[in-house]
């Protein structure tokens, strides 16, 4: 998997602690219609009680990423899900979608269904409920929450058509803005 991943996604960062490796993401920078995108196909955090603060970093350094390349431009990020744990690497962005209580509109599924055509899973992708069926972990976030028990149960009902038996997963985006982008985006000096 990681050997396709080096191949199929053109950025790479890792995430140490004490020079041991607690996660790593791969990742493009692109534009898709003109709209400046962040792609996340892979990204997993080791189960530690530092992995909030390594998914920080590691979308910290996307953010950076994105700031360096769409200066002054609002960006939309994408990625796979399998977990609802794993949503917290979208805490930061804005008009998440799915979301609970939120019906998506036109552009919001079209959203959908452009991220599911790059991802190479468009034929088993369900554009009213953002899921794929089948054969869609190829790439994903793997995190596991340290507050997983926080998570409502309207969030955990959005991932409750994913089946993870047939490698299913829940396409999901939303939207930083570029005031946001440059918070976000601005390296922490350690």
């Amino acid at each position: 998997m990681l050997s396709k991943a080096k191949e199929d996604w053109v950025l790479a960062a890792t995430a140490r602690i004490d020079d041991k490796l607690h996660g790593f993401s791969f990742s493009t920078l692109e534009r898709i219609g003109g709209t400046p995108c962040v792609l996340l196909g892979l990204l997993s955090v080791k189960r530690s009680s530092k992995r909030d603060s390594v998914l920080k970093s590691l979308m910290g350094e996307a953010f950076h990423r994105a700031l360096m390349a769409f200066p002054d431009e609002d960006v939309v990020v994408g990625s796979r899900f399998v977990k609802p744990d794993a949503l917290e690497a979208f805490k930061n962005l804005d008009e998440l979608i799915p979301r609970p209580g939120h019906r998506a509109v036109g552009e919001e599924r079209a959203w959908g269904r452009r991220l599911a055509r790059r991802f190479g899973v468009d034929s088993t992708y369900d554009e009213q409920s953002f899921v794929v069926k089948a054969n869609g972990q190829s790439g994903f976030i793997d995190h596991e929450s340290l507050k997983a028990d926080k998570i409502g149960a309207d969030v955990r009902a959005i991932f409750g058509s994913v089946a993870p038996a047939k490698a299913g997963s829940l396409i999901a985006h939303g939207w930083t803005m570029a005031e946001d982008l440059v918070k976000l985006g601005a390296r922490q000096l350690t």
